[in-house]
């Protein structure tokens, strides 16, 4: 695996920063749409398996599984992209924990670990807070993702045009992902389903810095390159 050493200048963050003030982007500290948990003793049990209220008597189903797939190994940026943006967005509580979902991703960034920081503060802003998932696991909350465009956003092109050469790691590239996150569950013995839009942007770098495609950073939620 290709992992030389490379200038801090050189990294996206910088590039992205310096041109366009996409910082906000870039961080990935949004939790829009996520559900968060409240105190336990402060809301009432409601009929949204999404949201997260107490379930007084009910059981943590224990996980059905013993290991979640890699994200795709690949030289293919896009075939990456989708990839990795299912596998972020796609989680089942009644089969791992919080933590298993979240570390196949941040697994799958820059192999230096120079970004690893930064992609797993990026990767958390993703899911729902431990309380919020302990919560959801008692309605067996599970959560996935439907594709509508995969696609390299206009203002990324701008970037390559503007940007100097040492500014990115070669073989970066930006997708912008847009679709549906639907979550279903079962409140009593009632199933219940909600879906709403969702887009973000994966920053990812392929060949010629790596073997194969890796993830270096992810936008905000809803708060996508165009």
């Amino acid at each position: 695996m290709a992992t030389t050493q490379r200038p801090h200048r050189r990294r996206l963050v910088v590039l992205l920063a310096v041109t366009f003030g996409v910082v906000a982007a870039l961080v990935g500290v949004g939790l829009y749409g996520l559900v968060l948990a409240p105190s336990p003793d402060a809301v009432a049990p409601t009929n949204d398996p999404t949201t997260p209220a107490s379930a007084p008597g009910a059981s943590t189903p224990a996980p059905s599984r013993t290991a979640l797939p890699a994200i795709l190994s690949t030289t293919d940026a896009e075939a990456f992209a989708r990839d990795a943006a299912d596998a972020l967005i796609t989680w089942d509580t009644t089969e791992f924990e919080l933590t298993d979902y979240a570390q196949v991703v941040v697994d799958a960034g820059d192999p230096s670990g120079f970004e690893t920081a930064a992609l797993a503060s990026d990767v958390r802003s993703y899911y729902p807070t431990p309380d919020a998932w302990a919560q959801l696991r008692t309605y067996g909350t599970r959560q996935w993702l439907t594709f509508d465009d995969v696609f390299i956003p206009a203002s990324w092109d701008d970037a390559l045009e503007q940007g100097a050469e040492d500014d990115l790691l070669p073989g970066t590239i930006a997708y912008t992902i847009s679709g549906t996150r639907h979550r279903a569950g079962v409140v009593g013995t009632d199933a219940q389903e909600t879906s709403r839009p969702i887009a973000f942007t994966l920053f990812i770098a392929c060949e010629p810095s790596f073997d194969e495609c890796h993830l270096l950073r992810l936008s905000e939620v809803d708060n996508p390159l165009r």
